[in-house]
């Protein structure tokens, strides 16, 4: 699906991830202060100015990772306007008034003032965030300069007329490579049949792209780059007393922010569907989706289990094994929820010859069918749960996913132990409870299909 959300795919958990927020540097004017009771000691407190800030210290290396997520999505572009907050993320290290102590810079001198001090700077937006993502030394001067510069692009981009016009030229370059391959065509597709009627089914196009005026980026960071609308993510060598300075740094003087639109409803039963789009691929390109669920659902432990043993659990999985194993009908077939938070989608996705689509198809629709009827066997589930909890330190085994899981659980209000139970919740989830929560959210007889490449 073409939507920046986390997947419950294994054995990675999310792609994506950001947070901001603020605390004052000398008054620390703190409203409320929590500290997880457990292995991972993830602090928590809100900003003076209302921002989030989730901060774990990491002393094992000389290294500080931020991400400054902003409630500033794709789903606020406005219509006709597709891409905005992709190019309002991306571009903010390509031009910066004076601000913050620092002088102006334009975007070479913003890169080499990130080279000199080997920090790595990037701004980028998916369905629901916007944001950044500093990874800087710990070590002075090189955190100083690096933090410094971060929030002055944060705070006062410039978005020349020059670096927009060739940006937005970028974008369409690369809408239109997109738009030539089959994978890309029935991602959009797909998106737009599952969402008929919501932002999360809209996908930039060249036109859209072509609307946008360096006014139209600038209003965007004004009305959602704001400290209120704001979750920041900081792991590294740090102590709390710099943490909170960082995040003040980071968070203040932000734009005061508009009230963000409200979103609409997602359209949870969709019809079903089935799109044929023709394509000189040698492959044919399935996709079989529908709506699912948020991040904050209770059934999120169980689906996650379940699709290990549907799709997501590779060679292991049941849609591997009578799909390609049994029939050799395709290489790769795979399934995943992806909550975000609105309701995220459910989908299946695989490539095959084209004289076998249809065979393939059918396959797919029945092994789905049985799944969401009959729920895993004993031993699959064994088998789930041992494989996912026992890959459970690949996802925090550096700071970098750390950051990701952490920014995730600021983001959709986790519990700040969320991490320390998370094999718990894999460990306690019953056949049972699968069965229930695939056939509450998965609905194989009302999915929206495409196939990309395959017979007519």
């Amino acid at each position: 699906m073409h939507l920046s959300v986390p997947a419950l795919r294994s054995p990675q958990m999310s792609r994506w991830l950001r947070q901001a927020a603020m605390a004052t540097a000398g008054a620390l004017a703190l409203f409320g202060t929590t500290v997880a009771q457990a292995a991972l000691p993830i602090e928590h407190w809100t900003a003076a100015t209302g921002a989030q800030v989730y901060f774990v210290p990491s002393p094992s290396i000389p290294m500080l990772d931020i991400n400054v997520d902003f409630d500033a999505g794709s789903r606020y572009d406005p219509a006709g306007k597709s891409g905005l907050a992709t190019l309002a993320a991306a571009l903010l290290d390509k031009g910066a008034a004076a601000a913050e102590g620092q002088p102006a810079r334009n975007e070479a001198q913003i890169a080499d003032a990130f080279a000199d001090t080997g920090a790595g700077f990037g701004g980028s937006a998916g369905g629901d965030r916007g944001g950044i993502g500093l990874r800087t030394l710990t070590a002075q001067p090189e955190l100083k300069q690096s933090v410094d510069l971060a929030a002055q692009l944060i705070h006062a981009p410039t978005y020349p007329d020059a670096v927009v016009a060739r940006e937005k030229q970028r974008l369409i370059t690369a809408i239109r490579e997109g738009d030539a391959r089959p994978e890309v065509i029935a991602d959009k597709r797909l998106s737009k049949a599952v969402y008929p009627s919501h932002p999360y089914g809209v996908t930039a196009t060249e036109a859209s792209v072509n609307a946008i005026t360096r006014e139209d980026i600038l209003r965007f960071w004004r009305d959602n780059y704001a400290a209120s609308r704001a979750v920041v993510t900081l792991i590294g060598a740090i102590d709390r007393k710099q943490a909170e300075a960082i995040a003040e740094q980071l968070t203040r003087g932000l734009p005061a922010g508009a009230a963000p639109p409200t979103m609409p409803s997602v359209q949870m039963a969709i019809p079903a569907s089935e799109q044929r789009i023709p394509h000189a691929a040698q492959q044919a390109t399935v996709l079989l989706g529908q709506p699912a669920i948020a991040r904050g659902d209770p059934d999120y432990f169980a689906l996650l289990v379940g699709n290990y043993v549907l799709g997501g659990g590779g060679f292991s999985s049941r849609l591997t094994n009578e799909v390609r194993e049994k029939r050799g009908l395709t290489y790769d077939v795979e399934s995943y929820f992806a909550p975000s938070k609105q309701p995220g989608p459910f989908a299946v996705s695989l490539q095959t010859k084209k004289a076998q689509t249809d065979e393939a198809l059918a396959l797919v629709r029945k092994v789905l069918t049985d799944f969401v009827a009959e729920g895993p066997t004993d031993l699959e589930l064994k088998a789930a749960k041992d494989n996912l909890v026992n890959g459970f330190p690949l996802r925090i085994d550096n700071n970098r996913k750390l950051l990701t899981n952490v920014a995730n659980i600021g983001w959709y209000g986790l519990p700040l132990d969320y991490l320390d139970t998370w094999t718990a919740q894999i460990a306690k989830v019953s056949r049972e409870q699968v069965k229930q929560a695939f056939q509450r959210h998965v609905h194989p007889d009302a999915m929206a299909t495409v196939i990309v490449g395959g017979p007519n």
